[in-house]
């Protein structure tokens, strides 16, 4: 296991003495190459181009094969009777992928190769890692762009715009800009006031043990980062992917394989939910979980590890993103075709399964009657279809479990005397889990459909008094648990800054005149508070630091000869 790494064990690559001087030095710095990072271009599929063509041949191919993708432990392949498939969500009926459930003991063997790769794949230097990070996003960026774009529409159902968006240019983005957040951070050393005295670094380390990653569905980027971001600063990895998004998950863990992280850095080890989390939580190496998806699911994990902490070696570092009940405040100086152009992408774009996606509107009285035309009649428009059919807006949901949810509030809207469906409600999942974008009015701010969160193409308005806008941002603020993402439209500068303060825990992403949705990486780091998560703001410098140990070392070169200070002295 870990030969690709063991040349590294006694070598000092990339490192340099702190200083020259004759005074003894021992400690070594890293020595890394400077380079620059920009965000990856979102190519544009257009009719007849290249990059069209070279898609449209991939998800031909993808379509008409099923994959067999094993479990990948250290450097073994385990294939179990456990066996499960994933199809395409707009198309049910056919599969894509074929793969195994670990049984708890295959868990607990990753763990014991997690951990034991842990403290040699630590001691490559920082510098070969971020080669081997820069590597794969060029290969992300050319080689297997398509493929990951193709395996992302397929299997998660997203349309092209969608995926590129995503399973190219986001993943892209974190792996390089990672890989530069990283270098940046050692360009910090702590104060050494004489250094021919005394001199004082700093050194980052893997987290001992091992990292749990558990990653979602609805993004293929946010996988890779999940997986891949504490690997980079150190760590090992169990990695969980979701079953509706096994394909495009495995194709991540290939590229990384072939640009040179080693046999049990990142294990790929799809389970069943509980088995994996019983498993994980109950290991006295577990050091830190990666985590996006239900608030459920995340505070029964952060139950077990509490009820579990002392048989810990580490106390656990637990890092989860848990969605949200985003909105869209609109001021009654607000330009109406913004809005109406910013809700819908950001309510119904990838069937409104973005952890930002817009759910609420509040919209004011005087503006009601013309946003309520725009968001009608460009609905309207919207082609709800097959993901191969370019001029789709959007496609299916998820699974079944997301239908029955999604459709279950859409019939509360239909039965309701306090909620009116104004455009939608239709489903159907004869083919596949298609659900209509439908917009609601509601009478009724404290709702549920005003409250939970959906995680489908549905959008409620509450219509307030104009005179009624502070009453309305307190509802904003105090009628939902989470705190994740939310709009504010408005042309009225004044309003615009006090809502800035007015709304300042309302939302971990916070925006003026443009939807809720579509952070980049290192442009808008992403993340929410209150039960929308811990808000460590992957795609950001400070994310990296949650998978790194820093070590302080001082060094004296002058001997100490008194044991006495000299106020001590007569």
């Amino acid at each position: 296991m870990l030969a690709n790494a063991k040349k590294y064990l006694f070598s000092i690559k990339g490192f340099q003495k702190l200083s020259s001087q004759d005074f003894g030095s021992v400690v070594l710095r890293p020595r890394i190459k400077e380079f620059t990072v920009k965000n990856e271009p979102i190519l544009g599929y257009t009719q007849d181009s290249k990059e069209r063509k070279e898609l449209e041949t991939e998800l031909n191919r993808i379509s008409n094969t099923i994959e067999d993708v094993p479990i990948i432990i250290g450097s073994e392949k385990f294939k179990t009777n456990d066996i499960r498939y994933q199809v395409m969500p707009h198309n049910h009926e056919k599969k894509i992928a074929k793969f195994y459930y670990a049984s708890s003991d295959l868990v607990a063997k990753a763990i014991n190769v997690a951990t034991e790769a842990q403290r040699k794949w630590d001691a490559v230097p920082l510098e070969d890692k971020i080669d081997i990070w820069l590597k794969a996003a060029d290969l992300m960026a050319n080689k297997y762009r398509m493929k990951l774009n193709a395996t992302t529409m397929l299997g998660q159902s997203k349309t092209v715009i969608q995926a590129e968006i995503d399973s190219a240019a986001e993943l892209i983005d974190f792996i390089r800009l990672n890989a530069f957040f990283a270098k940046e951070l050692t360009k910090y050393q702590p104060i050494s006031e004489d250094n021919k005295v005394t001199l004082n670094s700093l050194r980052y380390r893997g987290l001992d043990g091992f990292v749990a990653a558990v990653s979602p569905f609805n993004f293929t980027a946010i996988s890779g980062n999940l997986a891949y971001t504490p690997a980079l600063m150190g760590c090992s990895v169990l990695w969980k992917p979701s079953d509706t998004a096994l394909l495009s998950n495995w194709a991540i863990y290939e590229i990384m394989t072939e640009a040179g992280v080693p046999a049990g850095v990142v294990n790929f080890v799809p389970a069943d939910g509980p088995v994996f989390g019983d498993t994980i939580t109950a290991s006295s190496n577990l050091s830190g979980i990666n985590f996006t998806g239900s608030v459920p699911t995340f505070k029964r994990l952060w139950k077990q590890v509490g009820e579990n902490i002392n048989n810990y070696k580490n106390f656990p570092r637990l890092i989860g993103e848990c969605g949200g009940k985003n909105y869209h405040f609109v001021h009654p100086s607000a330009d109406v075709e913004s809005v109406v152009n910013g809700t819908i992408r950001s309510s119904f774009e990838y069937c409104g399964q973005k952890c930002s996606a817009c759910s609420r509107i509040y919209v004011p009285q005087s503006l009601w009657s013309k946003i309520k035309e725009g968001l009608l009649e460009t609905r309207k428009q919207l082609k709800i279809g097959d993901v191969a059919e370019f001029d789709s807006f959007a496609s299916a949901v998820i699974d079944n479990n997301a239908f029955k949810r999604i459709s279950g509030y859409i019939e509360h809207a239909k039965k309701s005397s306090n909620l009116k469906i104004i455009g939608g409600g239709e489903y159907d999942k004869s083919k596949g889990y298609f659900v209509q974008p439908t917009i609601v009015e509601t009478k009724d701010p404290l709702d549920k459909i005003m409250i939970e969160e959906i995680f489908g193409p549905v959008l409620t308005a509450y219509v307030y008094n104009d005179s009624e806008v502070k009453n309305t941002l307190d509802l904003v603020i105090n009628s939902t648990p989470y705190a994740l993402t939310g709009a504010v439209f408005s042309q009225d500068k004044s309003f615009l800054k006090q809502s800035i303060e007015t709304l300042k825990y309302s939302a971990g992403n916070f925006y003026l005149n443009d939807k809720s949705t579509g952070s980049v990486v290192g442009q808008q780091p992403f993340g929410g508070s209150k039960m929308s998560g811990t808000n460590d703001k992957a795609g950001g410098p400070h994310y990296i630091l949650k998978w790194t140990s820093p070590q302080s070392i001082k060094e004296t070169f002058v001997p100490l000869t008194e044991w006495k200070y000299p106020y001590m002295k007569n």
